[in-house]
């Protein structure tokens, strides 16, 4: 996440929004914010782009693929570079030059960049530097009495996206994320939440076990997974019974790491120590990622039961409330916040 302010002595209008305030030296300080939300699908594949700056106002565009399934989305804002995971080529693909200064970005494109077709069954995309790491939640090893999932961790250079290593879980995949050196992914068919630490320090092909796991008391099965370093916040989605498509929320936990490091490798994070979005009012039925503004407090969600893009930002008391946007995305799978 990224804001940039700019000292000016007038005010200007850009894309996205725009405040200005007099100091007492008559100068003004302009703060341009664009926030913009990623999102990729398994109806079509494509990219679908929301600015999202004026919550109120939200533009639409999108990036046509060949793709015609994905699901685990970034967006590198200093390289201008989309990167999603398609699960169609079961490869990374990377569309360089999108400008989100643009009011209008529909296009059809192709990917400049892509990995080799390594995975079978890729989500969430991680990334850490250079590091792309991507959870494939197919089974690993052939027996599905065990539990377990595999990490592709790919290394980008120049337009190249070269496989390092595979790392087998302990633990079935979905939704993954970095803090620090150290990756956070949910143990999907769960309500826990497992660390790898310092990850990318395991650069062999091998299979690694948890750092530490703990349960989430109040969610039935955890699929998607954001933290929002300055504010210290995780957020978890919880999709419930798969099958339904009314039954699905989200957990808010605010000073994550001392209630996480406060909670013994095996022991259950109290849902006293959460907040909980759930309900009929919330349209979630099985929502599978999950994007959050700090800055806001606002959560975005991939709504895949009910083909969803759905935002909330009235949430510290939890409950079941009512989206403050929804917009149709059918098969929605992951999103990706960005702020400029």
């Amino acid at each position: 996440m990224k804001t940039i302010k700019t000292l000016a002595l007038t005010c200007a209008i850009a894309v996205g929004l725009v405040s200005c305030s007099d100091n007492d030296n008559n100068d003004s300080i302009i703060q341009n914010d664009t926030k913009v939300l990623f999102t990729s699908n398994n109806a079509d594949g494509n990219v679908n782009i929301y600015n999202v700056t004026n919550i109120n106002s939200v533009m639409k565009s999108t990036l046509v693929t060949s793709a015609t399934a994905a699901d685990g989305i970034y967006y590198d804002g200093n390289e201008d570079l989309v990167v999603q995971a398609s699960r169609s080529t079961l490869g990374l693909e990377g569309y360089a030059g999108v400008s989100i200064a643009s009011s209008a970005i529909n296009a059809t494109v192709t990917a400049n960049i892509m990995s080799g077709l390594n995975m079978t069954s890729p989500r969430e995309v991680a990334v850490n530097g250079n590091f792309y790491v991507v959870a494939d939640n197919a089974d690993a090893d052939g027996n599905d009495a065990t539990k377990d999932g595999r990490l592709f961790v790919y290394t980008k250079s120049g337009n190249n996206f070269t496989l390092r290593n595979t790392i087998t879980t302990d633990i079935k995949l979905w939704g993954i994320v970095f803090i620090g050196n150290d990756l956070y992914a949910v143990a999907d068919t769960t309500n826990e939440l497992a660390v790898y630490s310092n990850f990318l320090n395991n650069t062999s092909t091998t299979t690694l076990t948890a750092s530490k796991q703990i349960a989430v008391e109040g969610i039935v099965r955890t699929h998607g997974l954001t933290y929002d370093s300055m504010t210290d916040t995780m957020v978890l989605t919880d999709i419930g019974d798969a099958g339904s498509g009314t039954d699905g929320g989200f957990h808010v936990i605010e000073n994550f790491n001392s209630k996480f490091n406060g909670t013994a490798n095996g022991a259950t994070l109290a849902v006293n120590q959460q907040t909980r979005v759930a309900g009929s009012n919330t349209v979630l039925g099985n929502p599978v990622d999950v994007a959050y503004d700090g800055s806001t407090k606002t959560v975005y969600i991939a709504e895949a039961k009910n083909g969803k893009i759905l935002a909330f930002n009235n949430i510290s008391a939890g409950g079941n409330i009512t989206p403050i946007y929804s917009a149709d995305l059918s098969s929605a799978s992951a999103v990706y916040f960005h702020n400029e």
